[in-house]
């Protein structure tokens, strides 16, 4: 799917998206302890910048764990909603191909379910940028969906055509570009989930 379509499938969804997640953390004890570990393991290394934030609920989430977060998200309607519910923070509209940042300019990256539409052969060009902007020492937190098995494979996703990606490929994946991993969480489908999730902590050397 194209980065244009994936655009305009969220921007028709922006705001039934935003009313339905709005308070989605509060039930999802494992997903918050990852965010914890984040937070701790980046704070004071500079700027966060949360990829693919959608209205903004995780980088919320990150300033009241006193971090200095922000967010991008390809969806100018997403971003709208942003900053209308979070009007004291930034967001810009921006693509995880080519960040509007400088080269090691932020202390952490958020990659909270954002990189699941990008096709397996563009990920590499994408966890290349993320690099880029890390700062040495810097820390990427990515959550996706997962699956079992040795390659990624289509998920019929409900806003826009996704993958799901077993663990240690996308680890590997993500080691190819000279990042270190730190931890990695596979969880199994909560309550109103179709599919297992994976996080995966990894550092900038």
């Amino acid at each position: 799917m194209t980065e244009s379509a994936t655009r305009e499938a969220y921007d028709a969804v922006a705001q039934l998206y935003a009313d339905t997640f709005r308070d989605a953390l509060a039930d999802m004890t494992l997903d918050r302890a990852m965010l914890m570990a984040f937070a701790d393991l980046v704070r004071g290394l500079g700027p966060v910048a949360d990829l693919g934030c959608g209205p903004g609920r995780l980088t919320g989430h990150l300033v009241s764990l006193g971090l200095d977060a922000f967010g991008v998200d390809l969806s100018p309607e997403m971003i709208e909603l942003a900053r209308a519910e979070h009007p004291g923070l930034r967001f810009d509209v921006g693509t995880m191909a080519s960040l509007d940042l400088a080269d090691e300019s932020v202390g952490g990256v958020l990659a909270w379910y954002s990189t699941i539409h990008v096709a397996p052969d563009d990920l590499p060009r994408i966890f290349a940028e993320l690099y880029r902007v890390l700062v040495p020492g810097g820390h990427l937190l990515i959550g996706f969906q997962s699956c079992d098995g040795d390659e990624p494979v289509p998920h019929d996703h409900r806003v826009a055509r996704a993958y799901l990606w077993p663990l240690e490929p996308m680890a590997a994946l993500l080691a190819e570009t000279g990042l270190v991993e730190v931890c990695r969480v596979g969880r199994a489908a909560l309550e109103g989930e179709r599919v297992p999730s994976g996080h995966l902590i990894f550092r900038k050397p």
